[in-house]
C-alpha cells in the first residue's frame, strides 16, 4: 500500500515500478490515479467545477419542425426533404448542435439572430457542432434550413446544448399567408445553383435549395413552403432509379419509404414541374420519349389531387432545354394539361420563358421567380391570400 508520507517524486518512481509489476498485480490503477493527483494533473473523470450544459432533445416540445419530417423515432427525427427547417429560442452565449445517423452529404442553412452560416455534417453516428460564440447573453432565435438534396443526404436531429442553467422556448409561430408544395426534379432542388461555370455533383455544399426558384417565390408570397424534388427523376424514366409516383408522398426520396401523413398537413397550392428528365435521359441515349409519360403525369397529378381535395395544382414546364426547346416534351405535357384541365376546374399551368443550357444558377432562379410571382399574383385563386 502506498503511504501518506511518501513525497511527489517518490510516489511517481513507486508508480513506475509498479507499472512494471502490472501484470502481477492490479494496484497500477490506483497507483496511477494517485500519482496523477499528486502533481495536479487531470484525469479521465469530469470535471466537477464545469458545469455541464443544459441539453434540448430532439423531441422536445419547445423545437419547432417545418416542411416533411420522419418522427417515427421522436427524441431524434430524421430531417430529409431539402427545405425542411427546424427553429427554437434559446438564452446565452453558446450553443452547440446535436446529430446523428448522418447518411450522405446534409448541409444546413444555420442562422442566429439572421445572421447565417453554412454547417456540414459530417457521414456517421453522432456529431456535435459549436456555433459559439454568439452576440450576447441574451435571447437568440435559431433557425436551421436544410439547403442540401434529400436524395444525397439525410440526418437524425438530435437537439441543441445551451451554457448551464440556460433557457429555451418555442419561437412564435410565422405569419404565412399560404402553404405551398412543389413537386419537381434537381430545378426544383436547386442543383449547382452556387456552382460556377460547369455544373458539378461532387460536393453538394453548392447546391443550395433556399435559392431555388420555389423557395424564392414561397419567400416572396408569405408562403409555407414544401419541396418533394429529386434530381435526375422523370416520370417515365430519367436519370435516377426512382420515379415521381413512387416517392412524391413519402417521408423521404425512396420507394420504400413509408408513406408520410398528408392530411396532417395540406397546401394550398400545389405544384408539379417534371419532364425534364424524360427528355434529357431519352435524348442522350437516342431513344425516342417515353410513350408513358402524358398518362403517367396524368395519373400523378389525379394522385395528388386525392391527397389535397381542396389545392389548387400548378403545372409548370420549362428552367432548362427540354422543358423549352423540346418539341417532344411540349408535345406530351399539353396533351396531359389539356385532359387535366379539362376534368378539373382547379388545375391551371404556366410556362416560363427564362431558361438555362446548365442547370440554372441563383440568377436564374432569380429570374424564374419573378416570373411565376407575377403571374400567380394575377390569379384569381391567389386573391385571398394576398
Amino acid at each position: 500500500m502506498l503511504t501518506p508520507g511518501l513525497a511527489r517524486e517518490s510516489l511517481v518512481v513507486h508508480c513506475l515500478r509498479m507499472f512494471n509489476r502490472a501484470a502481477k498485480s492490479c494496484r497500477f490503477h490506483v497507483c496511477l490515479l494517485l500519482a496523477a493527483a499528486a502533481l495536479g494533473a487531470r484525469t479521465w473523470a469530469a470535471d466537477a467545477s464545469v458545469p455541464a450544459p443544459r441539453v434540448i432533445a430532439g423531441g422536445d416540445p419547445r423545437i419547432r419542425y417545418e416542411g416533411r419530417i420522419d418522427f417515427s423515432a421522436p427524441a431524434a427525427p430524421v430531417v430529409a426533404w431539402q427545405g425542411s427547417r427546424i427553429s427554437l429560442d434559446f438564452e446565452g452565449a453558446q450553443l452547440a448542435l446535436r446529430f446523428a445517423d448522418a447518411r450522405g452529404q446534409n448541409f444546413f442553412n444555420a442562422e442566429i439572430d439572421g445572421r447565417s452560416v453554412v454547417v456540414g455534417v459530417a457521414e456517421g453516428a453522432a456529431q456535435r457542432i459549436e456555433l459559439t460564440p454568439l452576440a450576447g447573453a441574451g435571447r437568440h432565435h435559431l433557425r436551421l434550413f436544410k439547403r442540401s438534396e434529400a436524395a444525397k443526404g439525410q440526418v437524425r436531429f438530435a437537439g441543441v446544448e445551451l451554457a448551464a442553467g440556460a433557457e429555451a422556448w418555442a419561437p412564435a409561430p410565422p405569419a404565412y399567408r399560404l402553404k405551398a408544395e412543389y413537386f419537381g426534379d434537381s430545378i426544383t432542388v436547386g442543383a449547382c445553383d452556387e456552382d460556377g461555370a460547369a455544373d458539378q455533383w461532387v460536393d453538394f455544399r453548392t447546391h443550395n435549395h433556399a435559392l431555388s426558384y420555389d423557395a424564392l417565390v414561397s419567400v416572396a408570397l408569405g408562403a409555407d413552403h414544401r419541396a418533394m424534388a429529386v434530381s435526375g427523376m422523370g416520370i417515365a424514366t430519367g436519370w435516377t432509379n426512382v420515379l415521381a409516383s413512387q416517392v412524391w408522398d413519402k417521408v423521404d426520396p425512396r420507394p420504400d419509404a413509408p408513406r408520410a401523413d398528408l392530411a396532417a398537413w395540406q397546401p394550398d397550392v400545389a405544384f408539379v414541374n417534371l419532364g425534364e428528365n424524360d427528355d434529357s435521359f431519352t435524348r442522350a441515349h437516342q431513344q425516342p420519349f417515353p410513350a408513358g409519360y402524358t398518362p403517367g403525369y396524368v395519373a400523378l397529378v389525379k394522385a395528388i389531387r386525392a391527397a389535397y381535395p381542396r389545392a389548387q395544382i400548378v403545372l409548370l414546364r420549362g428552367g432548362m432545354f427540354g422543358g423549352n426547346q423540346s418539341p417532344e416534351l411540349r408535345a406530351a405535357w399539353e396533351v396531359a394539361v389539356h385532359a387535366l384541365e379539362g376534368d378539373d376546374a382547379q388545375v391551371s399551368h404556366f410556362v416560363f420563358t427564362h431558361w438555362s443550357s446548365l442547370h440554372p444558377r441563383v440568377a436564374d432562379h432569380r429570374a424564374m421567380a419573378d416570373e411565376l410571382t407575377a403571374w400567380l399574383r394575377q390569379q384569381a385563386f391567389m386573391k385571398k391570400f394576398l
